[in-house]
């Protein structure tokens, strides 16, 4: 359910927002934390206090759009049971299958042992690299 928003809802609502230089050339609706004085990717959710990077819709950019290395980049903070766009690793995704952060700060299927994040909230079926879909963000339980 591609869209042109990473924040998806519910609507009349909006979450908090952080808002630092990116450390690297990331796409919005990637997998970041805050660092003393940066957003900077992630590939593990374990230990970390994961944020969504969305788009400076203020500065005019899009969700296809690569931040620059050093632009302030807008990062929200994940409310369960919210639903946002994240893009995902290559594979085949079921309705509702638990998810945790992988590679290049994408979801990926969430294993023994990996802190699930989100729920995943799309057609089902396989997904390339990088694609944008609708995600429900869990309680952050490790996944038995």
């Amino acid at each position: 359910m591609a869209g042109n928003v990473i924040y998806r809802g519910p609507s009349g609502r909006q979450p908090r927002t952080i808002q630092k230089e990116v450390a690297g050339a990331y796409l919005p609706g990637c997998f970041v934390e805050e660092t003393a004085t940066t957003l900077a990717q992630i590939t593990t959710a374990l230990a970390k206090r994961p944020l969504i990077l969305a788009n400076a819709d203020y500065a005019g950019q899009d969700i296809a759009t690569a931040y620059t290395s050093g632009d302030t980049g807008v990062a929200y903070e994940l409310d369960t049971n919210q639903v946002y766009q994240a893009r995902m690793a290559a594979a085949t995704y079921a309705k509702n299958a638990p998810l945790t952060i992988g590679a290049s700060g994408r979801l990926t299927a969430a294993t023994t042992g990996t802190r699930v994040v989100a729920f995943f909230d799309d057609t089902p079926g396989a997904k390339s690299a990088d694609a944008l879909c609708d995600v429900i963000i869990a309680d952050g339980y490790i996944a038995a």
